[in-house]
């Protein structure tokens, strides 16, 4: 999982990467004191960053769209004409907005629209339905939902008690704005960096949806720290956004990254390997954000000239395979590679802003790196404390909670809870689970290793193994059912594989077993593997034998007999031994 990382990183690495930095020098500096004091009672927002932008800038190009720019100043009285529809709708301070949509300039501008009223912006994702989607807006208990007339078959599956008072699709949205005030709001200038920004959705271990929440201020430390710190964009710059705007990577480190610099941000509906490159090119994008199965996906495509004749020369992201960097880097021609490490509910980030090959990056922030239990918990020694692994040996990444470094949590505290772990080191002190395994490398940097625990990451999204088991269960010819994610060679993340014990007698049409899944969760948490066991332990050792069954993965399954996910078109079909080397070349499933 980590070969070609560094066993540790030098003062000539950061020698080297600050010599990168010095043509960014004067930009830096506008950034810095923003990682250094971010009081939370300044007058310091995204909508006040926004709108000054708009105010000294606005015939700079701000969205780019299929090659079409939208200024900067045109896009702010749009914001502000949606801002006066919201406010219309009861919107104010502390409100929730829930945004339902694919990826669009509307899309952009109604969370700029909340955002500017100091209301919250509930970035649902649209590949949920039924049960999970009205779990989400039970979460989000939101006044207005705004969304996407292609995702009406998301909304549709969502039950009628749970749709806030008012719910408009973008062309109602559209025609209500028609007319309105194109003046910032007055709210806009008075909002504190305290104020909640969005409540950003994250698979947990119950099974249904966590609502992580950033606040202002945090989002700050992405457009500091890793916008104008780290990828150091300039306002001739274009990035080039093809992940939904739901996700972290897109929402907060891009849209961040293109704010500190005041560039443009081009947007793409949705990532397609085989037109990428067009794309970047026709948008005339000189960056853009990716995640490891992006890159993976694009190494995988035949050589073609545009490969090479675009250009982008920085790129920002998280999940980039050591054994892919030299090779991504070299074929596609990009300078830099802004790798960070991250998640929504943790309350520090590492980023790769001196540039050292095939890590994570650095982080001033106290972190550990601890000994760790298979169910993904810190170890505790006799006397109740946890131990610091040693430098290079993997390990639980939890980071120091504090005053100057809080965590905004989850909406439902008991959730942060869960996730906080007290009295590590000495009575008193508290410190975040971050769930994953890394590797630190010295002065601060670290290598990512692995996901812990009952989540597991695919496609860029983590995948709640209680959820897909949820889903298998269903079935009348499912007795019980055990998921966990397993490695795939050439892939990013963990491929989902679910163990299966059906009733005496029972059998499942392979092909309406799964359009059943496909129906029930989002494709990326079908699971790609089908192993039928004769019976599933519920011991008190259910646990030990969840990572039994995750150590054999596909490879080790004996007699058992297995399916693997062909695609919606063909289902399950029986295992055949080159499906792992068809997956890794994006093949399957389809």
């Amino acid at each position: 999982m980590t070969t070609n990382v560094p066993s540790k990183v030098g003062i000539a690495d950061l020698v080297r990467g600050a010599a990168k930095m010095v043509p960014d020098l004067p930009s830096m500096a506008r950034h810095a004191p923003g990682m250094i004091v971010r009081p939370p009672t300044a007058k310091r927002t995204i909508g006040q960053i926004f709108a000054k932008l708009a105010a000294d800038h606005p015939d700079r190009p701000f969205i780019r769209w299929h090659g079409e720019s939208t200024t900067y100043g045109e896009a702010n009285r749009r914001v502000n004409r949606y801002a006066a529809v919201l406010a219309d709708r009861g919107v104010g301070t502390g409100d929730v907005v829930g945004i339902l949509a694919k990826n669009s300039p509307t899309d952009l501008l109604v969370i700029l629209a909340a955002l500017k009223l100091g209301a919250v912006a509930g970035m649902l994702n649209y590949n949920q339905r039924g049960e999970v989607i009205d779990h989400s807006m039970k979460l989000l208990g939101g006044t207005v939902l705004v969304y996407d007339p292609e995702c009406s078959e998301a909304v549709a599956s969502i039950s009628a008690d749970r749709l806030p008072p008012h719910v408009l699709d973008f062309a109602a949205l559209d025609e209500a704005a028609d007319g309105k005030p194109e003046m910032d709001p007055a709210v806009t200038k008075h909002l504190p960096a305290s104020t909640t920004a969005f409540y950003i959705f994250t698979s947990g271990t119950t099974g249904l949806p966590k609502a992580s929440v950033m606040s202002h201020n945090r989002w700050l430390a992405n457009y500091d720290g890793i916008g104008g710190l780290a990828v150091r964009l300039r306002p001739s710059d274009t990035m080039y956004v093809s992940l939904p705007l739901y996700h972290n990577n897109a929402l907060s480190v891009s849209l961040g990254a293109v704010l500190s610099a005041g560039a443009c941000i081009a947007i793409g509906k949705q990532f397609s390997a085989s037109r990428f490159w067009d794309e970047v090119i026709l948008n005339r994008a000189t960056a853009f954000c990716y995640i490891g199965e992006l890159c993976r996906y694009l190494l995988a495509q035949p050589a073609k000239p545009t490969d090479r004749s675009h250009s982008v020369r920085v790129i920002v992201g998280n999940g980039m395979r050591p054994e892919i960097w030299d090779e991504f880097t070299t074929r596609f021609g990009i300078d830099r590679v802004v790798e960070f490490y991250g998640a929504s509910e943790l309350n520090l980030a590492f980023v790769n802003a001196f540039d050292v090959k095939r890590t994570a990056g650095f982080c001033p922030l106290p972190f550990r790196v601890v000994e760790y239990n298979d169910d993904g918990t810190a170890k505790r020694d006799a006397r109740g404390r946890l131990r610091k692994v040693r430098k290079g040996e993997p390990g639980l990444l939890i980071a120091a909670i504090s005053d100057r470094v809080p965590v905004d949590g989850y909406t439902d505290s008991s959730d942060t809870e869960k996730k906080i772990i007290r009295d590590a080191f000495k009575s008193g002190d508290a410190y975040f689970n971050s769930g994953d395994l890394v590797r630190e490398l010295g002065f601060s940097h670290i290598a990512f290793v692995d996901r812990l625990g009952d989540t597991f990451r695919w496609k860029g999204e983590n995948v709640a193994t209680t959820e897909v088991e949820s889903a298998v269960d269903a079935s009348d010819a499912v007795v019980q059912s055990v998921a966990y994610g397993v490695e795939v060679p050439g892939c990013d993340g963990r491929a989902g594989m679910v163990s299966v014990q059906l009733r005496e007698g029972a059998d499942l049409d392979p092909k309406a077993f799964a359009d059943a899944l496909y129906a029930t969760l989002p494709a990326y948490a079908v699971p790609l593997f089908i192993r039928f066991v004769p019976a599933i332990e519920t011991t008190s050792t259910f646990k030990n034998f969840k990572v039994e069954l995750r150590n054999e993965a596909y490879t080790e399954v004996g007699s058992d007999h297995m399916w693997v996910l062909a695609g919606r078109g063909e289902g399950y079909v029986p295992f055949y031994d080159e499906y792992a080397g068809d997956v890794a070349a994006a093949r399957v499933p389809r």
